[in-house]
């Protein structure tokens, strides 16, 4: 009988096998190993695109930065000037408020009407004065309710005053609500249009 060893054979097939998967697993690791040098290297170049395009930036803040201390000055003084037009729409308000008022009451009261008292506060008036009658009392308190200048007019009180040259004169008290602005904002509007 003939023995064939057959050891050597397999161990040689064993360590053909062994050769060949540490083959494959160093080419594995060399192909990760290049994928992952490839990637980096987009990574570093797209890292640097965007570190280039950041100082770019950079750049035109600071170049506009003049500007942007320009356009907070120029804001500051329109704030500043807005505010004098402010107080300067107010002072007029002030100085020509009266004056419409006394235009609109002599314009309103009748003859044989005389005004001897006006006092004015927030927007209310009140006013006391005597007259030849009632009636013409009344007619001057319907010409202030149809006025755009008045209302919420209400006749306070009449009484019979002094008696001058045999004619007893009729004592009144009005108060009304005055609408300055209102009014101004609607002439103004009307001259606009006109």
């Amino acid at each position: 009988m003939i023995e064939i060893n057959l050891l050597p054979h397999r161990e040689h097939r064993r360590i053909a096998e062994l050769r060949q998967s540490a083959a494959l697993l160093l080419l594995g690791l060399v192909l990760a190993g290049g994928g992952i040098f490839f990637v980096s290297r987009g990574m570093n170049a797209d890292l640097e695109r965007a570190g280039t395009n950041v100082r770019q930036l950079e750049a035109a803040i600071e170049q506009f930065k003049p500007q942007e201390k320009q356009v907070a000055g120029f804001k500051a003084k329109r704030k500043e000037l807005e505010n004098k037009l402010g107080v300067i729409k107010g002072l007029e308000n002030a100085r020509t408020g009266p004056v419409r008022l006394f235009d609109e009451l002599s314009n309103l009261a009748p003859e044989r009407l005389w005004l001897s008292k006006l006092k004015a506060a927030e927007g209310g008036v009140t006013l006391e004065g005597s007259s030849l009658d009632t009636g013409i009392v009344a007619d001057f308190l319907r010409s202030m309710n149809e006025s755009e200048f008045f209302h919420n007019v209400d006749l306070k009180k009449t009484k019979g005053g002094k008696e001058i040259e045999g004619v007893r004169l009729v004592d009144f008290n009005i108060s009304a609500d005055y609408m300055k602005k209102e009014v101004e904002e609607s002439k103004g509007k009307k001259r606009k249009k006109g």
